[in-house]
């Protein structure tokens, strides 16, 4: 499959003043790898998310939180998790304030904040930041809602796996029940069109956020999708891999001296015939859910065309988190795809996170780290542009604000709100260098880590010491330095410990 070219151009973009505030539609897929789109280097098809990418501008190194809760409390508050009450899952509802497992009152999303800026507000996808009824979305700031309320792991409906993942929709708070050919990226796409093509979008801006369950496990996708990809695998992990880190490095993401980070799957000729079709089919499906989430980019970008707002609409997608480690299959007599499978990517993680070490849940980049594409056509004159400049999830909230003329709160329904972390990238989209040693924070479940300028600290869960990478010289944190670097190594250890004991990181497990 040939890819359309990434263009770089020579010139830094401009932001138009638009003429009326811009409609915002920000995408959120969950657990999709570093390298997983074309425009990425990737080789599954993605032509929606790689025309948006030309059309507007693509991010290269922005930091999520590695984990979907924490992720989801930071992009659309604004706050590091913590702060948000969302200091892990929502399963891990604790007495402590930052790990209670909803948004808490002493912050705003950015529905609220728009919707007080006279924007209808809409969502369809996974909530995930506050199970009970009292958090969903209905009562912070969205007008219509369709949504799972407790996450993902849902394709086919009604799951064949209750036990694991009891999902129920609802529609604003009543709960529904949708037809038997029901898929899950397909029915939040859907209701999202039809919130596009309500009339009232014609006089009055609105916020769309549209939080896919894909490509998260269970392996489960549509027939026709999965056949696009059958035997595309068969070459095995490494050249997949290294296809995808040449092509990187050729449309300018990547840095051509530095070689690709070592392996973390096992030796294709090691595996037997029938374990090697199968790992092939395992990532066959897994390209299939992220087929379906750019097609469903594309009947976005179609409705808002239809109904003459695409001009004036930003478009914003990223990941909460890099590729799932977890590497299982509970249902070997099944093939991959169905709803009967309950199977992960598995060992390919390591190809969905090219370049980079591990994944979801880990603070290495892997874990961290996602592509971000932003396009508005009446507001970038210029276009193709590549920023490699690191920015933060937490940044989504504030340039959202700044991109629509919308006050940040200090007080909410009577409640005091806390100042944003996140900075607004603004500056980064006109081409400029901002914040090149901002220090940005990570903690997750016991791992830790801090970036700033350079320096990269990460500390694995139960490790007794930090490790310190370099990564100007070292960008796929290959070589840890630490023991070279021993005063640098402290003191960003007591600046993550400082921060952390201002956000109210806890060492985990949590004593209660």
């Amino acid at each position: 499959m040939n890819k359309s070219p990434l263009f770089l151009l020579p010139l830094v973009p401009a932001l138009a003043a638009a003429q009326e505030r811009p409609n915002v539609v920000l995408i959120l897929a969950d657990d999709m790898g570093y390298s997983d789109l074309g425009c990425m280097g990737g080789e599954i098809e993605t032509p929606n998310l790689d025309s948006l990418s030309r059309q507007g501008i693509l991010l290269t190194n922005m930091c999520n939180v590695s984990k979907s809760c924490p992720s989801r409390a930071a992009l659309l508050t604004g706050l590091y998790s913590w702060r948000a009450g969302m200091g892990a899952m929502t399963n891990h509802g604790s007495t402590i304030p930052s790990y209670q497992g909803f948004l808490n009152d002493n912050c705003v999303t950015i529905a609220e904040a728009l919707h007080e800026n006279g924007y209808h507000t809409y969502v369809s996808g996974k909530w995930h930041v506050g199970d009970a009824e009292p958090y969903w979305p209905e009562h912070r700031g969205f007008d219509d809602t369709f949504h799972i309320p407790n996450g993902g792991g849902v394709y086919f409906y009604p799951s064949l796996f209750p036990q694991r993942f009891d999902r129920k929709l609802y529609r604003n708070g009543e709960e529904v029940f949708p037809r038997a050919d029901w898929y899950s990226t397909d029915g939040f796409g859907e209701v999202a069109v039809e919130f596009i093509n309500n009339p009232a979008n014609q006089t009055t801006p609105f916020f769309l956020y549209l939080p896919f369950v894909a490509p998260h496990y269970p392996l489960q996708a549509k027939s026709e999708d999965i056949q696009k990809y059958l035997g595309r695998y068969d070459a095995g992990y490494d050249v997949v891999r290294k296809a995808r880190f040449e092509r990187q490095k050729a449309l300018g993401i990547l840095d051509p001296r530095f070689e690709l980070s070592a392996p973390e799957y096992p030796d294709w000729d090691s595996l037997s015939a029938e374990e090697q079709a199968g790992e092939s089919e395992r990532m066959a499906v897994y390209a299939a859910q992220i087929d379906c989430i750019d097609q469903n980019v594309g009947r976005i970008v179609k409705a808002l065309k239809d109904n003459g707002l695409y001009e004036n609409t930003v478009i914003i997608f990223l990941s909460d988190n890099g590729a799932v480690m977890h590497h299982f299959n509970d249902t070997p007599d099944v093939h991959y795809g169905g709803p009967d499978c309950w199977a992960s990517v598995g060992k390919w993680q390591n190809v969905s996170n090219t370049p980079f070490r591990q994944g979801k849940g880990r603070e290495f980049e892997g874990g961290i780290k996602t592509p971000l594409i932003i396009s508005w056509p009446a507001g970038f004159k210029k276009s193709g542009y590549l920023v490699k400049d690191y920015a933060h999830i937490t940044d989504i909230m504030p340039t959202i604000l700044e991109l629509t003329g919308t006050a940040y709160p200090k007080t909410f329904k009577g409640n005091t709100i806390q100042p944003l972390d996140g900075r607004s990238i603004i500056p980064l989209l006109k081409g400029r260098h901002i914040n090149r040693n901002r220090a940005l924070y990570f903690e997750h479940m016991g791992w830790k880590g801090m970036r700033q300028g350079r320096w990269k600290l990460v500390r694995k869960d139960g490790a007794e010491f930090w490790e310190l990478y370099d990564l100007k010289k070292d960008p796929y944190e290959t070589n840890d330095i630490s023991s070279s670097r021993r005063a640098r190594t402290r003191r960003m250890a007591a600046k993550w410990q400082k921060w952390a004991d201002e956000v109210g990181v806890e060492p985990w497990p949590l004593s209660h």
